[in-house]
């Protein structure tokens, strides 16, 4: 049972790791004759088990294919400008900004062969209209945010599965306007739930301020962009930054809480208990309450999935089953990637799971400390002082940290040194204290008594903080880790399945495999140009091993990437990035290791000179018509993509974001976007509003 999410999760990999969209049917048919093999074969001791793996791979794939003809929609493929009538669906706060979720009544502008359905759009601070009402406006709109690298995180591809098919911001006033039609039930229901989430909102930041405040609202009801910049980063740097995305931990805390309350109650009633199974109606309540957080905090992905398992839990306790078992961690799984298939591919899926994994296999496997009733007597006086507590916190910080490394190595370029410090100091003040006193809070607040739980939990939350900090500051807190390909972290994926679910001593090998995959990681040749989509930002790297930035323009949010993906703790403002480039009124240079030029060319007069003297050329537009240089201009990198070159032997070897024939719902072939940028014509590029911050990508727990 429990390898069977492991292959229909791999079915659902290679749907996305194909390079053209498959077709339903042929996935719907190739899963059907999977499975009428398996049943054939069920008499067979050898070869049924493999037929079901292969069913289970094939039923993957052809979920992942229909749940993406299933939600199909226009996506945006050129800048444009637009003007949008629609319902608010969703609102956000963000640091600098406010953001908004519009679905289109209807679109205006320039004409496109297709206008996006639903567009995620930047306003003013403060000036976004509320969920539910329809409103008018005037938007720049950009295609959703590819790949800034190749290998890098997939914005567009994320966003199409949320059925957004543009971004970007808010020209002058939004106008709030009568509806042509009256709001839907499902909207209804969103703008009471973002009503209630508001006024909680507010309630907690009047008694509590600062950041306590707004860690508190976002621990409640997932609202998370108030949090200081300083303090945000801290959270990541020590390894607590999961405690502010709402999602299995927090699950987990709220039901414990509940469920331990109602049947402690429910055993002070001696004629009830012993009528009654009080547990299971205890499990009843915690699954309740839990329902009703997962409502008041937003109901985000990562949330989603983490009730999906708490409900499989509490359900397996109402039924005498044993809760916490590889068996139900694959029922989980399988409940989340049926649902949600392209979770797969997300950090916090992956992370969530491969922690909860190694947790249950290490107490599937009674590590630990023991019984507390053992007959050594001094185990029991250790107990009894914490200590059996202790050490299972510490273990349990050790494998969930390093379960979840080479995920977060891959994604987020960063390591936790001191995680396990962090999570030891803060971890059960979040337990014991911050979590109970803002479930009581939320209890008394329709009775008027919940100022002082809210002022409970801030004291909480300050020393929380203050671990943070500290673990911060201390030398080398902040691991970082270049990039890395795909093939590590399968391996290292491999190994830890290998070793969690296996039973034998072959279980072991899976040790070796991961042993194999960071050496693989660590080995990986760094590029030596990277170059951005539009062909504006251009790093080079230098005879110092560092990267030199070439660019045109305030977009820095490609710079940001590259310098994370390299392991490079400088900024984007950092004046020594443009150290050794020399710039005129036509282009810049920069110089490699070994001495050869790559120029950004940003007019046709310094192609002649750049096309003799440079390695590389790039250009914003279109570039020469023969070139002794290697040259990327506008009509390769619409097929490509933002692409990186590594020097070889016998020149550069290049990799694009897209390989040549790359055509996927959310990145369109090259011929498409022509189509699409000839239709928008005369339309300057847009500046780009949805720049994803890091906590867009936070993992889940």
């Amino acid at each position: 049972m429990p390898w069977l999410p492991v292959a229909f999760g791999a079915g659902i990999a290679l749907y996305f790791a194909a390079e053209r969209e498959p077709s339903a049917w042929a996935a719907a048919a190739l899963a059907l004759a999977c499975v009428v093999s398996a049943m054939l074969l069920r008499r067979r001791p050898v070869a049924f088990p493999l037929a079901l793996a292969f069913t289970a791979l094939a039923a993957g794939f052809a979920v992942a294919t229909l749940r993406s003809a299933s939600i199909a929609h226009p996506v945006l493929a050129a800048p444009a400008t637009l003007t949008i009538s629609g319902w608010v669906e969703v609102r956000e706060e963000r640091e600098r900004s406010d953001r908004i979720v519009v679905r289109a009544h209807r679109v205006d502008g320039v004409r496109l062969p297709q206008t996006p359905e639903r567009v995620r759009v930047a306003v003013r601070k403060g000036t976004a209209p509320p969920v539910g009402a329809f409103v008018e406006l005037r938007a720049r709109l950009s295609p959703p945010l590819a790949p800034l690298r190749p290998g890098g995180y997939d914005f567009a591809r994320d966003q199409y599965f949320q059925k957004i098919g543009a971004s970007g911001y808010v020209l002058g006033q939004i106008r709030t306007a009568e509806p042509p039609d009256p709001p839907t039930l499902r909207l209804r229901y969103a703008a009471a739930v973002d009503a209630m989430r508001d006024a909680i909102d507010k309630r907690i930041r009047a008694v509590v301020p600062g950041d306590e405040g707004a860690i508190a609202s976002a621990l409640i009801t997932g609202k998370r962009d108030a949090i200081s910049k300083e303090l945000n980063e801290a959270m990541y740097v020590s390894s607590l930054a999961h405690v502010l995305s709402i999602s299995g931990y927090h699950m987990a805390l709220v039901a414990g809480v509940v469920f331990f309350v109602f049947r402690a109650g429910f055993a002070l009633l001696p004629s009830f208990a012993s009528r009654y199974p009080i547990k299971k109606f205890a499990a009843l309540a915690a699954l309740a309450v839990a329902a009703f957080y997962l409502v008041l905090s937003g109901a985000e992905v990562a949330t989603q999935r983490s009730f999906i398992m708490l409900s499989i839990v509490l359900i397996a306790v109402m039924l005498d089953r044993t809760a916490l078992t590889l068996r139900t961690l694959a029922m989980a799984a399988l409940a989340v990637l049926l649902i949600t298939p392209e979770a797969v591919v997300h950090p916090s899926f992956q992370m969530s799971f491969a922690a909860t994994l190694a947790l249950v296999a290490v107490y599937g496997s009674g590590l630990g400390w023991g019984r507390p009733d053992a007959d050594d007597s001094l185990q029991v006086r250790v107990a009894l002082w914490g200590g059996r507590e202790i050490a299972a916190l510490i273990l349990a910080s050790l494998v969930a940290g390093l379960a979840t490394t080479p995920y977060a190595a891959y994604h987020f370029h960063r390591a936790a040194p001191y995680g396990v410090l962090a999570n030891l100091l803060a971890m059960p003040i979040v337990s014991l204290w911050i979590m109970p006193s803002g479930l009581f809070a939320v209890l008394m607040l329709p009775f008027g008594f919940d100022a002082f739980f809210w002022r409970l939990m801030g004291e909480g939350i300050r020393w929380m903080d203050t671990v943070a900090l500290w673990v911060a500051g201390l030398p080398g807190a902040v691991g970082r880790i270049s990039a890395f390909g795909i093939g590590p972290l399968l391996l290292g994926t491999a190994g830890l399945l290998l070793v969690c679910l296996l039973r034998t001593p072959l279980r072991w090998s899976g040790g070796a495999a991961v042993v194999i995959a960071s050496l693989w990681a660590l080995a990986t040749p760094l590029p030596d140009i990277f170059v951005a989509s539009d062909g504006r930002v251009v790093a080079v790297r230098g005879s110092d091993g560092r990267l030199t930035v070439i660019k045109t323009g305030n977009d820095s949010f490609a710079v940001r990437e590259w310098l994370a993906a390299d392991g490079d703790a400088r900024a984007p403002g950092d004046s020594s990035l443009g150290e050794g480039t020399k710039c005129d009124a036509t282009g810049c240079v920069a110089r490699l290791a070994d001495g050869r030029f790559v120029a950004l060319a940003l007019s046709p007069e310094a192609f002649e000179d750049d096309c003799r003297r440079a390695a590389v050329l790039v250009t914003p537009g279109n570039g020469p018509m023969s070139c002794s240089a290697i040259a990327s201009d506008r009509q390769s990198r619409q097929r490509t993509g933002a692409m990186s070159l590594r020097r070889a032997a016998d020149g550069f070897a290049i990799t694009p974001t897209r390989p040549p024939g790359y055509d996927r719902p959310w990145a369109r072939a090259a011929s498409s976007v022509a189509a699409a940028e000839a239709g928008a014509a005369g339309a300057r590029p847009a500046a780009r509003e949805a720049t994803p911050r890091a906590d867009d990508l936070e993992p889940g727990d």
